[in-house]
């Protein structure tokens, strides 16, 4: 992996000098537009929509467009101007319980390495957060832009989550939501007992993109003159039917699946329960 940034976590008068990792990627297929009549490549050039000349990245400056129509030029002078804090650090603000962050909040995740000399400190803090159950509040400015996150413990090292502000949350307004919606007492006795028969724990091998898995295999056939055969639809007819009908067919197929053999995360997870408890 690259650092994609470097700094410091600043609380108190610990100083903890780390260097930022993007801790996830995304494994989905990219595609090109292409014409298709002859492969080629579609690209797109920068043209300026008053003199309908191509321009040079150079020549492109940042503006923005004002409700009167009026364009503000911002350039990178007057960045610079700009109030933020450009010392490179992780502004550690207070410690928090994990279950007060909703999260909706959260944006992208990070993972946080220290550098050689402060492997110490470093170990402190992850120490201190998860025998707090906390969360860092924290401020860091990256690309020229302040952000809000959260520093939180994993698996033996710092992760940060950037977070969107509290007045880029919108508000749910749905007709429904001022409403009088009546739930029966015997509909949520059901429900809570399909919640219950589908009780479990987080395997993550358990779990795959099977979008990815079949797009995988029609690039493959594709690639080798292949064509796959057409999905045959099925032509039963959806049955309308009652939420509580619903409610106990749902129990039952939970159940059911329950009662099948259990997958290879699940019968590790089991064995190790087992051989714990023994």
């Amino acid at each position: 992996m690259r650092a994609i940034w470097r700094g410091a976590i600043s609380f108190g008068l610990v100083t903890i000098g780390v260097r930022l990792f993007s801790a996830t990627e995304e494994h989905d297929f990219r595609f090109h537009q292409m014409h298709r009549e002859d492969g080629g490549r579609i690209k797109y050039r920068r043209v300026c929509s008053t003199c309908g000349e191509e321009v040079a990245f150079a020549d492109i400056a940042k503006g923005y467009e004002l409700d009167d129509g009026r364009v503000v030029m911002i350039d990178n002078e007057d960045l610079e101007t700009l109030p933020i804090e450009t010392d490179r650090s992780i502004q550690v603000l207070e410690f928090v319980p994990v279950e007060e962050i909703d999260p909706i909040y959260f944006q992208k995740s990070y993972y946080l390495e220290p550098d050689k000399t402060a492997v110490r400190p470093y170990v402190l803090l992850r120490t201190a957060l998860e025998d707090a159950e906390r969360l860092a509040v924290v401020k860091i400015t990256m690309r020229q832009r302040q952000t809000l996150a959260t520093l939180r413990a994993r698996d033996d090292v710092l992760v940060l989550h950037t977070m969107l502000w509290p007045d880029e949350i919108r508000r749910p307004e749905f007709d429904f939501l001022g409403g009088d919606v009546e739930v029966r007492p015997q509909e949520l006795r059901m429900a809570a007992s399909l919640v219950e028969s589908m009780v479990g724990s987080f395997e993550e091998e358990d779990f795959t993109d099977d979008y990815r898995d079949a797009m995988e295999k029609l690039i493959t056939a594709k690639a080798e003159g292949a064509v796959l055969p057409a999905t045959e639809e099925s032509e039963e007819k959806g049955e309308v039917i009652d939420l509580m009908t619903a409610l106990e067919r749902s129990v039952e197929a939970a159940k059911a699946s329950r009662a099948e053999p259990a997958k290879p995360g699940k019968k590790k997870a089991a064995a190790e329960k087992k051989a714990s408890s023994a």
